[in-house]
């Protein structure tokens, strides 16, 4: 019987797998193999038992952001420059199954038939979504989001293109005249990245309450508090959704109230916060563009019961300022900075500052958000 065989009997036999007992079975044949081999045996068990299996070298690539496993037709990454395929082989059906629950279990979820796919943070910070068949064909499909181990400041983002000198001033003035405001793109744009940046340029005697499903922003900032859902239990019960947490942490006595996503039921309470007195306030949105916000906040505010009059009207009071970002080849990049207000009966979201050639041109609505900028340097 391999080493290998040997720890999953163990497992099946329920005991539970430690660093030591993998250290110990791997020490088993040190004669024969050596130390460097043992050492090699114990990575490799560690991996497939703690970590991402066959995945584990594909995250530790340097650039790596995302890593997603196509059932059985293959592993993929994005190291920045759009998709690539991958030679890993990650087994049947049966074995892309075993690493997908596997995954879920070890970011405290649950993935079976009843409970097809799952959303959940890995150790590290790796997000993790899986879908179990028949919701996709074949066998389990796995993406791993790998977080950004370094926060990159607004110099930093300014020094690789994502935004231009002129954008990163008045971005920085947006923070520091607590204005509220959301980051808005599609899927991979940098939305989470930018948020983070910014939120690292508030002053640092105020304090961040951040509301997430999963917990993704990385924030340089002394006084942060990170709130995060839950998921049902096997009975079903025990789920703290993020309109429970958005009403939970205005008891926290937030100075800057972050969604980190908004997607939901939540933006009545984000909106209703805002709007009584949480200056500053700022999250995420999927949206095309930065016109399509005032589309997505009426889906997401008909899911909490607000009607289209309701949601424009505590729109326009509570959130300012839309920073857009899209992709352009392999780079993220700001493309607009607008402002939400009214055009006679109409709401609309009004350009002010917009990129051509890689740099942020004023738009009609410039002199608007100048105004409200004030005189934040």
């Amino acid at each position: 019987m391999s080493i290998g065989e040997a720890m999953w009997g163990r497992i099946r036999e329920g005991s539970a797998p430690t660093p030591e007992s993998v250290g110990e079975l791997a020490s088993l044949d040190r004669v024969t193999l050596g130390a460097g081999r043992v050492q090699q045996l114990q990575s490799r068990l560690s991996a497939e038992v703690f970590g991402a299996g066959p995945l584990e070298e594909l995250l530790a690539l340097p650039g790596v952001t995302d890593v997603l496993v196509n059932g059985t037709d293959g592993v993929w990454i994005d190291r920045g420059e759009g998709l690539e395929p991958t030679t890993c082989d990650v087994g049947d059906a049966a074995a892309v199954r075993r690493l997908a629950v596997r995954l879920a279990t070890n970011a405290g979820r649950r993935l079976d038939e009843t409970s097809p796919y799952v959303d959940g943070l890995l150790t590290g910070g790796v997000r993790l979504h899986a879908v179990l068949p028949p919701l996709v064909p074949d066998a389990a499909h796995i993406s791993l989001r790998v977080p950004r181990r370094h926060t990159p400041t607004l110099q930093e983002l300014q020094a690789n293109s994502t935004i231009c000198a002129v954008g990163a001033q008045v971005l920085d003035r947006l923070v520091r005249a607590r204005i509220a405001f959301v980051v808005t793109g599609g899927t991979g744009s940098g939305k989470t990245t930018l948020l983070g940046a910014l939120l690292s340029r508030v002053p640092a005697g105020e304090r961040i309450v951040v509301v997430e499903d999963v917990r993704e922003l990385r924030i340089e900032h002394p006084h942060v508090v990170a709130l995060q859902g839950r998921t049902p239990n096997v009975e079903g019960a025990g789920a703290v959704p993020l309109e429970v947490l958005v009403r939970q942490s205005l008891r926290m006595r937030p100075d800057r109230l972050v969604v980190g996503e908004v997607r939901g039921a939540e933006v009545r309470e984000l909106l209703s916060a805002l709007n009584t007195g949480h200056d500053g306030g700022c999250g995420t949105v999927h949206a095309n563009t930065a016109a399509d916000v005032l589309a997505r906040f009426e889906a997401l505010g008909a899911l909490a019961g607000m009607s289209q009059h309701a949601v424009r009207s505590q729109l326009v009071s509570a959130v300012k300022v839309v920073v857009h970002l899209r992709r352009e080849a392999a780079d993220r990049v700001v493309s607009e900075i607008a402002v939400i207000g009214w055009d006679g009966d109409a709401l609309c979201v009004r350009p002010a500052l917009a990129r051509r050639d890689g740099t942020m041109h004023r738009e009609a609505a410039w002199p608007v958000l100048d105004r409200m900028l004030g005189d934040a340097p």
